[in-house]
């Protein structure tokens, strides 16, 4: 299902281009990331400081996107879209299902996603003569639709807010001749498995601030080999949670589209130890 989900965004993005259309934008290539899962310009993981698209100071950008990861016990797909206005402002909506496998067969979990991030100041790419970071204010408003498993586990919320703060910077040259991206996230949140487990819980029903970091080196202009990693809140007591992490090769053979291809841990979900899993994104920009 991944694969034909991906070829189906893939050939969209090869008729789009042979129709003709102008470039998304005049943004160097890969400088908006790709889809984060919860929706963002980033990693795949981790909202990064930069604003999705190709647009520049006077242009607007949008893009697309679907995702799928099959961790050992449990299936896991989230599908939206982006917008990025003046290379300033980035809205987002994302819709998420976890399917709960041999847990509770034959039932699934979703929810929505609405996102902002702003970009402060700072230019990720173009400021080689400063140490300072491009750096982005970011919320992610989420609601959960399925809370029956999650209340059972002591979720004490079907919505709430995340919060970050994001710097990127990208040197030039720096790896033997290679591009480096760094990336750094502190996330306040209360969400459960990024809220699909809902929100708060029986041992903690309060905000913790939360580090989330991302390194890329640009094997070809068109080409980033990296890994990222993210820590979450431990609030319900049945369960313990655990840092995601992953290690990825992204792909951009044209601003029109990118192919994101990871490994990805996220230890224990519910009661299912060592999830691992082969993930698969596509994004098309317009």
């Amino acid at each position: 299902m991944k694969i034909a989900s991906l070829t189906l965004l893939v050939a969209l993005g090869g008729t789009v281009s042979a129709a003709g259309l102008p470039e998304p934008g005049s943004r160097l290539p890969a400088t908006g990331g790709v889809s984060q899962i919860e929706g963002a310009a980033g990693g795949g993981l981790t909202p990064w400081a930069l604003i999705t698209g190709y647009g520049s100071r006077d242009q607007v950008g949008f893009t697309a996107f679907h995702t799928r990861a099959d961790p050992t016990d449990f299936s896991l797909s989230a599908t939206g879209v982006a917008v990025g206005i003046r290379d300033r402002v980035e809205l987002s909506y994302a819709h998420q299902r976890l399917g709960l496998g041999s847990t509770v067969p034959g039932q699934s979990i979703s929810q929505d996603i609405l996102g902002l991030k702003v970009k402060l100041t700072g230019d990720a790419v173009f400021d080689q003569d400063r140490w300072m970071p491009q750096l982005a204010f970011g919320l992610q408003y989420k609601r959960n639709a399925d809370m029956t498993v999650p209340r059972a586990l002591g979720a004490r919320h079907d919505d709430g807010v995340d919060f970050y703060l994001a710097a990127t910077k990208v040197w030039l040259a720096a790896v033997f001749g290679r591009n480096l991206l760094l990336n750094g996230t502190v996330r306040a949140t209360k969400a459960n498995q990024m809220g699909l487990l809902g929100f708060g819980g029986d041992r903690r029903d309060a905000y913790r601030y939360l580090p989330e970091v991302s390194v890329g080196v640009f094997l070809t202009d068109r080409i980033v080999l990296g890994a990222e990693a993210r820590r979450k809140p431990d609030n319900l007591s049945v369960f313990r949670e655990e840092t995601f992490k992953d290690v990825f090769v992204a792909w951009f053979p044209s601003k029109r589209i990118s192919v994101t291809a990871a490994w990805l841990d996220l230890g224990q979900i519910a009661d299912r130890r060592e999830q691992r899993a082969f993930y698969l994104s596509g994004q098309l920009a317009f």
